[in-house]
């Protein structure tokens, strides 16, 4: 958990992001006369964090599929409910970074404070990178949202980001802004809402609204403001905040590398909103820098058993919308920094989009760490032990694998014992819910079929689940002039179907070799219009790694063998003559697939 809370002379509070960790030994520095000076980071240092996990997810709350994360150089992702994992990852210990990309999104950027040994959890709301409006490079312009977010392009003022060559046709503003009131400012966010002062120090921040940009061509390429040109950002303060929000305040654009953000330049409150000059695009914030104490708690049923990804709330006493939130991790642990010399109230939820607390709790801090221990959440309402077991398709213990547990419109994994069964503490919105049961067994890479059960508080035995009789292999494999296979194999690699620029009439199938270096891919696509099982589409494009470059093709038929509903899977296979551009050079590709359905 990190801080949003703004420093004591103002108290306003935004929401907080998990960041699951102790913040170590670091601590705000003062000088003799009470100067907050901050700390300078470390990026050298590194830690091994045991486990790295989270759920991804769209703009709808729905699971994107085939995302990559990378976590520390570490790549994995996404499977069919958006879950990734990353074990024993070495990571910058004061900013150890996680990053999501997926097509038709910005990057989803976590980043926190690791403790060799520890654990992380997350959940990632990807951001759509949606065109909100377009701009002539040579004449200069304006982009609006209809949230009052503004982008401002001088004259001659734009660049291709790659070579810094003047560009001068039309520019494509993609644009997003991040509501500092949202209660799901957490999982959109970038980082954890840290950032680097122009002095160097480290510092915590207190958000007024953040802003998500990127600039590209009419053919896709990345383009940028051109050196000693800015371009003006306006940003929207939302009415809840805006009574409080100073006349100046401080902008920091994100380091995606570095996973923090840094001090660049000064808005101007006008109204409700903020002014600010910028000399590149990626994601901007207003933000004032914040001192703090570090805060911990472990989460615990009155069982003693751990209550993991509970969500946290930390709020002002008696302003509720004044809050901050984190997730426990595996154990129940959260932490991170709060407000110093403040009265707080702790509550603790199953999400945000439950209404009532578990359990909640009053507290203080002065201008020391504070830990308040084990909470015991004792509470009748909503405090739920679920457990059973899974077997494989002889009727024998699944003893490597999961079971996936869908309630209050979030996902759940738990992991199966080596005797196939699993044991798990969970909090409801109400008393009961009604929660879906998936298995899946690694070994056999088969899955049960869903089972709805109704859980309540107390003790919940789900009947048993036999992860047999839908196959959940995924891979493409390819030959090229009949040389020897090409295979990508999920969980080993990512696969991902996708749409073009955010629509479904293209079908876009990806694979991308997770542990080959250099990183190895494959693409290739076509049309879904009347896609149905014995189909036939045709090949529009494939592109291969071992080829070198994009590929022209001879409109090659693609069988479709299988196409279930999304979550399911869809598979085919095609034989295409393909040709690389000049000198031309063709090839024959002989290709088969199978991977889980996106849209």
């Amino acid at each position: 958990m990190s801080t949003l809370f703004q420093n004591k002379f103002t108290r306003i509070i935004i929401p907080l992001f998990a960041i699951l960790f102790f913040l170590s030994c670091q601590k705000d520095i003062s000088n003799n006369n009470g100067e907050d000076t901050g700390i300078f980071p470390d990026f050298t240092t590194k830690v091994t964090a045991t486990v790295v996990s989270g759920f991804v997810t769209d703009e709808n709350n729905a699971a994107v599929i085939g995302a990559s994360v990378n976590v520390g150089g570490s790549i994995t992702s996404t499977d069919d409910y958006g879950f990734f994992e990353v074990k024993n990852a070495l990571v910058v210990k004061d900013a150890a970074v996680v990053t999501v990309t997926n097509p038709g999104y910005f990057r989803g950027i976590k980043t926190f404070m690791a403790e060799n040994g520890k654990s992380a959890f997350f959940r990632i709301k990807l951001i759509p990178k949606t065109n909100s409006g377009n701009i002539d490079a040579v004449a200069g312009g304006n982009v609006t949202l209809g949230n009052g977010m503004v982008i401002a392009l001088p004259a001659n003022a734009v660049v291709v980001a790659s070579s810094n060559v003047a560009y001068t046709g039309s520019v494509n503003v993609a644009a997003h802004w991040i509501d500092p009131t949202a209660a799901d400012l957490s999982q959109t966010m970038p980082g954890d809402l840290r950032g680097v002062n122009t002095d160097g120090y480290l510092k915590t921040l207190t958000t007024y609204g953040m802003a998500a940009v990127e600039l590209t061509s009419a053919s896709g390429e990345l383009l940028q403001i051109a050196t000693n040109k800015k371009a003006t950002l306006t940003m929207p303060v939302p009415s809840a905040i805006n009574g409080t929000a100073p006349s100046t305040i401080p902008l920091w654009s994100f380091d995606e590398a570095k996973g923090l953000w840094k001090e660049e330049g000064v808005a101007t409150k006008t109204g409700n909103t903020y002014v600010g000059e910028v000399s590149h695009f990626s994601f901007w914030n207003c933000d004032v820098p914040n001192s703090y104490v570090r805060f911990d708690a472990t989460v615990k049923d009155n069982a003693g058993n751990p209550i993991p990804y509970a969500w946290v709330k930390i709020s002002v006493v008696g302003s509720p919308y004044n809050s901050g939130y984190g997730y426990t991790d595996s154990s129940g642990y959260v932490s991170g920094a709060v407000p110093d010399n403040a009265q707080l109230l702790l509550e603790v939820f199953t999400s945000y989009a439950c209404g009532t607390s578990v359990y909640s709790q009053n507290f203080s801090t002065t201008n020391v760490n504070i830990s308040l221990g084990v909470i015991t959440v004792t509470t009748s309402l909503g405090t739920a032990t679920v457990s059973g077991t899974v077997t494989d398709c002889t009727n024998m213990p699944v003893t490597n694998g999961y079971v996936v547990m869908l309630v209050n419109g979030q996902n759940f994994r738990y992991s199966l014992s080596n005797t196939g069964t699993y044991n798990f503490t969970t909090i409801l919105c109400n008393s009961t819910a009604s929660a879906s049961f998936i298995a899946e067994d690694a070994n056999s890479l088969q899955q049960s079929t869903t089972l709805v059960q109704s859980i309540s508080a107390g003790a919940n035995t789900i009947p048993n689940l036999q992860a047999c009789g839908v196959s959940i292999q995924q891979f493409i494999t390819y030959t090229i002039d009949g040389g020897a296979a090409i295979s990508f194999t999920w969980p080993a690699d990512s696969l991902m179907h996708s749409g073009n620029g955010g629509t479904t009439s293209t079908c876009y199938i990806n694979g991308t070799s997770m542990s080959a270096t250099p990183v190895q891919n494959v693409s290739f696509s076509f049309p879904t219009v009347g896609i149905a099982p014995g189909g036939v589409e045709i090949l529009e494009s494939f592109y291969s790694s071992q080829l070198g470059t994009q590929t022209t093709t001879s409109g090659a038929p693609v069988n479709i063998t299988e196409y279930g509903n999304v979550g399911e899977f869809i598979a085919g296979n095609f034989t295409a003559t393909v040709s690389t551009p000049a000198p031309i050079v063709n090839y024959t590709i002989v290709c088969s697939f199978r991977v889980r359905r996106n849209f």
